[in-house]
């Protein structure tokens, strides 16, 4: 079991845990993600690792309720405990896999929206640590749905707030607010874009145009998180990927958006999947050996 030390909701539907793990914490890295399951008949959910602290041997997960199994991971208490937490998996970013030096030289920019703030938290907080600077743009749809701005600011460069509602910061979405800077100025050598699938869509195709190379971090439908089942089958550069293995970072301008999210809304009933098992043959599944 994997007892909950600390739980805070963080806005509406949204709340962060640190969860005891100590061989998770010990080995994680940032950009990767666990799998987490309440009980024995709970749902395994794919959440993104938000921080770590390997002393205390505790990983910090932030979960959005979206449905009957993560309402009941959320009416988890501290001192509740999950019964499967496993990790880490997925490749780290490939940030940390480079020369200090090197970054330095770059500046980076990081566009999070609504909960992709979690995911966006440790490489940003990885990069202050290692004296490197990053500007930093956080998004929701309204103030009352943003989430950790204490602690971003902390730990970038410039810190850029946006709500569409005009509710608080910049009225507008992420990639306006990175026109509007554009238009002043201000220059970027890469980006990372976390959040909804149609958010970094959207963002890439101004980066593309704007000429920045861009990383997304894909959050498809997951289920084993090893390859196999092929739920999070992706279409990057036209090659088939399954984020759970090969991501879930990718080159945001190589990954085909409008596959993805079509594929997401599909997988979602039973039809849909026997549709895509026909559609997409020997490449429906990762590693089962069942599509022959």
């Amino acid at each position: 079991m994997y007892p909950i030390v600390k739980r805070k909701q963080l806005a509406d539907k949204i709340y962060l845990m640190d969860v005891r793990a100590p061989r998770v914490a010990q080995y994680c890295e940032p950009g990767q993600f666990v799998i987490v399951k309440t009980d024995e008949v709970g749902e395994r959910i794919p959440l993104t690792i938000c921080d770590y602290d390997r002393e205390a041997g505790t990983v910090t997960i932030v979960i959005q309720t979206v449905g009957a199994s993560t309402e009941r991971m959320a009416a988890l208490q501290e001192g509740d405990a999950f019964m499967d937490f496993v990790g880490p998996l997925g490749c780290a970013s490939d940030l940390i896999g480079e020369e200090i030096g090197e970054l330095k030289k770059k500046r980076i920019l990081f566009i999070a929206g609504g909960v992709g703030t979690a995911p966006v938290y440790p490489q940003v907080k990885w990069l202050h640590e290692h004296g490197v600077d990053c500007d930093v743009i956080i998004g929701a749809r309204s103030r009352e749905l943003l989430i950790m701005e204490d602690e971003m600011r902390a730990v970038a460069k410039n810190l850029y707030v946006t709500t569409d509602d005009g509710s608080y910061g910049f009225q507008g979405t992420g990639t306006a607010q990175l026109q509007a800077l554009w238009d002043k100025g201000v220059r970027y050598d890469h980006c990372v874009a976390i959040g909804p699938m149609i958010m970094m869509k959207f963002v890439c195709k101004l980066t593309k145009e704007l000429g920045i190379p861009t990383v997304v971090s894909m959050n498809p439908i997951m289920v084993d998180g090893t390859g196999m089942c092929g739920a999070c089958r992706l279409v990057v550069g036209g090659e088939v990927k399954f984020a759970c293995v090969d991501g879930p970072e990718f080159d945001g301008h190589l990954v085909d958006f409008d596959q993805a999210m079509k594929r997401q809304r599909q997988y979602q009933t039973e039809e849909g999947r026997a549709m895509l098992a026909l559609q997409e043959g020997n490449t429906h599944h990762g590693g089962c050996g069942n599509c022959q």
